[in-house]
């Protein structure tokens, strides 16, 4: 029987350091839920069916890997889902803190689930979905940290977000 593993985020956008960590975790946990929050506190750029589009893309030929979103507590779609696993993304000593915290709190609301922390390759160890919009914001070239397709949508998003109106 194989674990199912749910690696959940906001993926605003997808990066390429969210693809080598879902590929880690793909390797360790061959049924693989990519779920996507609809947090709406986040105020996300991309709409989740824009979201999901650029996941599915992304992840294309890894079998076993499923694209799927939530609202809510993780722990309650994961409980609905049958998945006992949590999949979380280190970067920096920065992140551990926090992720820390979410862990725990989430191994108090349902005893049953266990995160697994994954460091990202090195080369990803700085990347966040909100320094690259940043970046594509302020007119940057973010064709090293994404997709294709991710700096296209990029490119056509922030030709018409008011603050892309360079002067």
């Amino acid at each position: 029987m194989t674990t199912l593993a749910v690696y959940a985020g906001t993926f605003d956008p997808f990066t390429f350091g969210h693809i080598d960590i879902a590929r880690r975790a793909h390797r360790l946990f061959p049924g693989l839920v990519i779920a996507v929050s609809t947090n709406p506190e986040k105020a996300p750029l991309f709409s989740l069916a824009e979201r999901q589009r650029i996941i599915r893309n992304a992840v294309r030929g890894m079998r076993g890997v499923s694209i799927d979103s939530f609202d809510g507590l993780l722990v309650d779609y994961m409980r609905r889902r049958g998945a006992h696993v949590v999949i979380r993304g280190l970067r920096a000593l920065s992140d551990f803190e926090y992720e820390f915290q979410m862990a725990l709190m989430n191994r108090k609301l349902n005893d049953e689930i266990e995160t697994v922390f994954l460091m990202p390759h090195e080369r990803y160890s700085y990347l966040s979905s909100r320094l690259v919009k940043e970046i594509a914001l302020l007119g940057g070239d973010v064709s090293q940290f994404v997709t294709p397709m991710v700096e296209q949508m990029l490119k056509e998003r922030m030709s018409t977000h008011p603050k892309g109106e360079r002067r």
